[in-house]
């Protein structure tokens, strides 16, 4: 039976990058409102794409854990503050973003390389084990 490493943390950039995109939505959802004040009200402001690209570095984030496992605490820690950026300018991803993305971070934190499947043989060398 051949050795399987796990050398990535697949798991956490998934929740990451699935968290990420909630919170995309969610800052989609914060800009059109503040296009909306911004027609009506003539109240301009850039703060509501802040959320758009909070969005955008989670995911970006989540695909960094994957091509550099070597850094997965930093990429860790910077998705779950990015998590907590999210709640006043993205609402959160729906909370649904900012709990898949608090999860992916503590994940890629806790993360370690698995070997899988590792069989041990024979003694290599001296009588075979029947004899």
């Amino acid at each position: 039976m051949a050795v399987v490493v796990v050398r990535r943390p697949v798991i956490a950039a998934v929740l990451t990058m699935i968290g990420g995109f909630f919170i995309l939505l969610g800052g989609l959802l914060f800009a059109g409102f503040g296009l909306v004040l911004l027609q009506f009200f003539h109240v301009p402001t850039e703060l509501f794409l802040v959320g758009i690209v909070v969005g955008l570095l989670t995911m970006l984030v989540a695909a960094l854990m994957l091509l550099l496992p070597s850094a997965k605490s930093v990429f860790g820690i910077a998705a779950i503050v990015f998590a907590f950026v999210s709640l006043p300018f993205a609402l959160g991803g729906f909370l649904v973003g900012f709990l898949l993305a608090i999860i992916g971070g503590i994940a890629a934190i806790v993360w370690k390389p698995l070997a899988i499947g590792v069989v041990s043989g024979p003694p290599s060398g001296g009588a075979p084990p029947w004899g």
